[in-house]
């Protein structure tokens, strides 16, 4: 084996520098979206997985395909169809992937993170 390998790369510490964050909650990195597995509270430093699927919050009135790139409203904390018009500070792309289908009204669903950097507005 190589004596440089470190970890497969499926969680990343993160060091949260704004409000505390919950576990479960979806977090930023980057250009990148995870799932924190603990609570993160300002300051400190915790585990965020970046691949693997999760149920997540989504925007009631998106209607979204299985199979669809999501883009992440940072304002609503929850994601919406990729025909959403990005606003600053959200993430659009290939970092989530609708794992389901969710209709109208649905408000979460399951999300595939791909650690795959996406775009932030």
């Amino acid at each position: 084996m190589a004596e440089n390998y470190v970890q497969p790369g499926e969680v990343i510490e993160f060091t949260n520098s704004g409000s505390a964050i919950a576990a479960g909650d979806v977090v930023r990195i980057g250009k990148i979206l995870g799932v924190a597995l603990v609570d993160i509270a300002n300051g400190a430093t915790g585990s965020v997985q970046i691949t693997g699927v999760f149920t997540v919050a989504k925007v009631s009135g998106a209607v979204i395909a299985q199979g669809e790139n999501l883009t992440w409203d940072a304002s609503a904390a929850a994601f919406d169809d990729n025909a959403a018009t990005p606003a600053s500070g959200d993430v659009t792309g290939p970092p989530a992937v609708a794992w389901e289908a969710a209709g109208n009204g649905v408000t979460s669903f399951k999300v595939k993170f791909t650690g795959v950097p996406g775009t932030v507005a």
